[in-house]
């Protein structure tokens, strides 16, 4: 996988920032608590976290949430994000949030986290080679 174009230092912030994040979900079903962290162009960070509900399609992944959250803000300038879940292992970004952020960021730089302090650094287009996107729509 390859390396994030960051800093020590912003890297740190990011990862301390989707840690918090995944103190706030909201997962009474998997227990399963997933933070992310959007780096904006400015240096602002954005957080977000997963929530579930009792419908399971209705629920929300951490990734999806921050960059929900930062588009709303009319923020489409993401540099990077971080994501961390609840196990020592880095987890990666699901398949449909590839897919969601690839519409933004094809490029856009992951860094994926375990608790244990291990960050696998790749991108959203090696998680997510040949994405679908706007051309595909003819």
């Amino acid at each position: 996988m390859s390396a994030t174009p960051l800093d020590p230092a912003t890297e740190t912030r990011l990862v301390e920032a989707a840690k918090r994040a995944a103190e706030r979900a909201y997962v009474p079903y998997s227990n399963f608590q997933v933070g992310a962290a959007l780096l904006l162009s400015d240096g602002s960070i954005i957080e977000g976290a997963n929530i579930e509900n009792a419908s399971y399609p209705a629920g929300i992944c951490a990734e999806r949430s921050a960059a929900a959250i930062a588009i709303n803000q009319d923020r489409r300038d993401f540099v990077a994000i971080a994501v961390i879940g609840p196990r020592d292992e880095p987890i990666t970004p699901c398949g449909i949030c590839r897919q969601f952020l690839s519409e933004f960021a094809k490029t856009l730089p992951v860094l994926c986290c375990g608790r244990d302090g291990r960050i696998q650094r790749t991108s959203i287009a090696e998680l997510l080679p040949g994405a679908f996107d706007a051309e595909a729509l003819g």
